[in-house]
């Protein structure tokens, strides 16, 4: 098995169950999904939605949608968890197993885009490219 440090909406679609309170998706996003409706979010890369990634930094409770910037302060995603094998970072940060859960800003923006069809949010946003 080999582990990527993202997840796409691929992932998501493999957890689809349809009625169960955890997993369940609305048929609009469905649809979307399946005509790879991503527009200007998509990972180029990839050729797929990125819906989240993991990072080596700390968080702790409280944190959750805390802004991840990139090295040029551009926001990238949000802070919503941390792993399950670093439940010690309550005691001490362990650099080789802690990691940070976040969504990619991208499937926010598609959510509040294509799936919300909010676009006068978006169109009030400067998305850097």
């Amino acid at each position: 098995m080999a582990y990527d440090y993202v997840t796409t909406i691929e992932g998501v679609m493999e957890k689809y169950k349809p009625g169960d309170y955890e997993f369940d998706l609305h048929q609009n996003f469905i649809d979307l999904v399946k005509k790879k409706d991503f527009g200007q979010y998509i990972d180029a890369k990839r050729k797929t939605l990125v819906v989240g990634f993991i990072t080596g930094n700390d968080i702790t409770g409280g944190n959750s949608g805390s802004p991840v910037l990139n090295a040029n302060g551009e926001l990238i995603g949000l802070a919503f968890d941390g792993n399950y094998e670093a439940l010690s970072h309550k005691i001490q940060f362990d650099k080789n197993s802690n990691r940070t859960i976040n969504v990619d800003i991208r499937y926010v923006l598609w959510c509040i885009d294509k799936l919300g069809g909010a676009k006068n949010i978006i169109n009030e946003l400067k998305i850097v490219k």
